[in-house]
């Protein structure tokens, strides 16, 4: 085991009686010199305050919480360091970060930890400083109550959101580039001209008019109605007189909604009287934004199930029952302690992969159980399951099943049918029956609202039943393959304004029609025209990756822009190496297997190609120009 300690460190974060000390930190978004992913890269130090315990006594903590760590063996104290900062960084909620290395110097080791969120996996790793000084110390360690605030810093970012999550994890499991495009507040997924940006399951390629349609859910019904398709009965109100006047008109029970709204705030089902009537229309002109008019659709409330089907690219590929939140009683706890007990499960953790949400006490909630002549202090009788509020919304609690494998045929076309009519990738359509196993043309079926931003995580981790690959349907409707979703990038450590000018001029010549984007020290180009560039080097590759119609890309790496920011794109076609340091060596790694990748050394040329090696020396007066020049006839093919 290598003890890394030395008398000439300084603290620089360490507290007075801490063993360890972390320091240096700097976040990569790409490859970079220590990992080839996205990471967050820092040094970790023995100092000579305090000895450390045994590894094994941190074994031991650290076992009872993670006990696949404990029977493994740990080089050094960093490596156990960094191994518990990557099995913590995971949040308890199987996130797909587990790539890290340990690289070490004289009087420190180099942990690099792959990285999502900076902030999140800064404070993951101070959060396991701190269990490390615990154990250190036989303190008490508040692991639970610190990972619900690491869980809930993580849910607030950009990619803590279920759908946008599964996303970016499923890209990633593909090998599909993807990146935050922050000024945007968009996701991209691939790259130049084969790129789609996006918000969850909404895209640019979708057509905007049809979103915003669906969102006005009295027009839609009336399209849907039009189409021969069962929508309830209902109609529009302004104020609360007309909605009385509307219920009295249709009969009891009505549903009870906004025009403008999502997520089911501010719905109401199955109201029995005009008591419940004027709570349900306050409740959703509550849930109405100010900037909308007050407008209310009262309509026939129809018994069944709540089911949503799930179309993309046109095409049924999901169905989920949602049931309302529920607890069963035991006898002893009362109803709200009966929900915080449902609420400590791990199902219920409320993260991006966990299939329920927790059970959201409120208003609607307490009517609801008033309406059962219960309250949140009533003792449930043992074996009793009350429902805690009349409509399925699973961010409240609901509970989500899946019921793909029992729609009937005629369900699947008609959702089908009213797909084709919306350029939409994913639509949602929420429709109420008491099984979607009978023919909506012989059972009691009506159509509630369609939504054409649906989220994937009732599809993918339902509360009961198989998962759906949601997501896998989505990017495969625009790439079948990483492959698929990439443009060629060829990258130099080392090219001069006119090598590159040279190099644009040679592929033009084969393809005149082409766009290609080019990006080195000296700056941004898109073919022979110099573009503004920004002063960070990786904005102006991601610009130019965001370029909707960049055919190719060549990229200028050097040692100081890898040491710097490290490389913004994972993997290239050809990689041209020009008297490479070890530092630029790193871009050998950043290659697909069937790269070519050409390096010179001196007058020594090393080219490989999909695995072959050929070595030779450069001819008296023979340009290094020619010979990389010459090898990009190998993705001058690409269409």
């Amino acid at each position: 085991m290598v003890l890394q300690k030395s008398s000439e460190l300084v603290r620089i974060n360490a507290r007075r009686t801490d063993v360890f000390d972390i320091f240096n930190f700097k976040h990569y978004l790409g490859p970079n010199p220590y990992l080839d992913v996205g990471a967050l890269v820092f040094d970790f130090a023995l100092i000579d305050s305090r000895e450390p315990l045994p590894i094994e006594d941190y074994i031991a903590k650290i076992g009872d919480r993670y006990p696949n760590l404990r029977d493994q063996t740990y080089e050094s104290y960093a490596h156990l360091f960094a191994q518990v900062v990557s099995e913590t960084g995971k949040l308890d909620m199987d996130l797909h970060l587990n790539r890290w290395s340990v690289k070490p110097y004289p009087n420190l080791t180099r942990i690099s930890i792959q990285s999502l969120h900076e902030r999140t996996t800064r404070e993951v790793i101070y959060f396991v400083w701190d269990w490390f000084e615990a154990i250190t110390q036989d303190e008490d360690f508040a692991f639970d109550e610190q990972m619900v605030k690491l869980q809930d810093r993580f849910r607030a970012s950009i990619y803590g959101g279920p759908t946008v999550y599964a996303l970016l994890r499923t890209a990633y499991q593909k090998g599909i580039p993807a990146f935050y495009l922050w000024e945007e507040g968009l996701m991209q997924y691939g790259l130049g001209k084969k790129h789609v940006r996006g918000v969850a399951t909404t895209f640019n390629c979708d057509s905007h008019l049809d979103s915003e349609f669906t969102t006005r859910k009295d027009d839609c019904k009336a399209f849907l109605k039009t189409l021969g398709f069962p929508v309830p009965e209902g109609s529009i109100v302004f104020s609360e007189k007309e909605a009385l006047a509307a219920a009295r008109e249709i009969g009891y029970p009505v549903a009870v909604k906004p025009v403008v709204g999502h997520k089911g705030i501010g719905v109401t089902a199955d109201v029995q009287d005009s008591k419940e009537l004027i709570s349900a229309y306050n409740r959703s002109l509550a849930a109405i934004p100010e900037n909308q008019q007050t407008r209310i659709i009262v309509e026939k409330s129809i018994t069944g199930s709540d089911f949503r089907l799930l179309c993309v690219n046109g095409r049924f590929v999901a169905a989920t029952e949602r049931r309302p939140a529920s607890v069963v009683g035991d006898g002893y706890l009362t109803l709200a302690e009966l929900i915080r007990q449902e609420n400590r499960k791990p199902a219920r953790l409320d993260t991006p992969t966990s299939p329920m949400s927790k059970i959201q006490i409120d208003e609607a909630m307490e009517l609801y159980l008033d309406e059962q002549r219960l309250s949140l202090d009533s003792v449930i009788e043992k074996g009793r399951t009350v429902y805690l509020r009349k409509v399925a919304n699973l961010s409240a609690g609901g509970m989500s099943i899946d019921a793909t494998p029992t729609v009937h045929d005629d369900n699947i076309i008609l959702a089908q049918d009213i797909a084709q009519h919306f350029q939409l990738t994913c639509l949602g359509i929420d429709v109420i029956t008491k099984s979607l196993a009978e023919s909506w043309k012989s059972s009691n079926f009506a159509i509630l609202e369609i939504n054409a931003a649906p989220g994937v995580l009732m599809h993918l981790k339902p509360s009961v039943g198989e998962s759906v690959d949601v997501p896998s349907h989505i990017l495969e409707t625009f790439f079948e393959s990483g492959t698929d979703a990439r443009i060629p990038i060829i990258t130099f450590n080392k090219i001069s304004v006119e090598e590159l000018q040279a190099t644009i001029d040679h592929i033009l010549l084969q393809h005149p029609n082409w766009i290609i984007g080019a990006v080195c020290r000296d700056g941004v180009f898109v073919n022979r025209s110099k573009k503004v560039s920004s002063k960070d080097y990786n904005s102006n590759v991601q610009t130019l990756l965001r370029h909707p119609k960049l055919d190719l890309l060549i990229a200028e790496y050097p040692e100081e822009i890898l040491e710097e920011q490290g490389i913004f794109y994972q993997n290239s076609n050809i990689v041209v190496l020009d008297n490479p340091t070890e530092t630029e060596m790193i871009l050998v790694r950043n290659v697909f297997d069937s790269s070519t990748v050409v390096i010179r050394k001196g007058n020594d040329i090393s080219i490989r190609r999909k695995g072959l090696i050929e070595d030779y020396t450069l001819g008296e007066d023979e340009p290094f120009t020619r010979v990389y020049l010459k090898e990009t006839g190998t993705i001058l093919e690409v269409k």
